[in-house]
């Protein structure tokens, strides 16, 4: 078997993700081939700037595809289980920081779908390694850069 990193996600995730490598593959490649094309009629390609930029952009299309096909290949889909008892990878944990801190609600995802602004945090976190594992009321200890954070698990869904 392969020493690959797993990607944990969900399904919604994962269709993300090979919704953009589609994309990637059928129209960003082929528009990027095109602004080649164009710019090299701009004449001498070592002092072409729009070539230039093209070929970096190509790059990070080429590089970007290989990743996307690599978590992809590697995915480990998240099974929400009905066990909502215990803070695991897919559950939505609310919290609050103690002693008088506003209550905050995470999903718990795979690094490959996290985006803090929606709401959902990578298991590879700080936040997510000190809640995984953790019940409903426990009061939980996170390492921050400022120092230690004390919460309390408030609900699990």
């Amino acid at each position: 078997m392969s020493d690959e990193k797993s990607y944990y996600m969900t399904e919604e995730g994962k269709a993300k993700l090979e919704e953009e490598l589609h994309n990637l593959k059928t129209v960003k490649r082929h528009e990027v081939v095109e602004r080649i094309k164009i710019a090299r009629d701009f004449g001498d390609l070592s002092e072409n700037s729009e070539y230039d930029s093209a070929k970096e952009e190509q790059a990070f299309v080429e590089s970007r595809i290989a990743q996307l096909e690599k978590m992809i290949r590697n995915a480990v889909i998240i099974e929400n289980n009905a066990d909502n008892d215990v803070v695991s990878l897919g559950k939505k944990v609310t919290f609050k920081e103690l002693p008088d801190g506003e209550e905050e609600t995470y999903t718990i995802v795979g690094s490959a779908e996290a985006d803090p602004f929606e709401g959902k945090i990578s298991n590879d976190s700080p936040m997510a390694k000190a809640l995984l594992g953790k019940a409903k009321g426990d009061e939980v200890t996170v390492p921050t850069p400022g120092g230690e954070m004390q919460v309390k698990i408030i609900d699990i869904e």
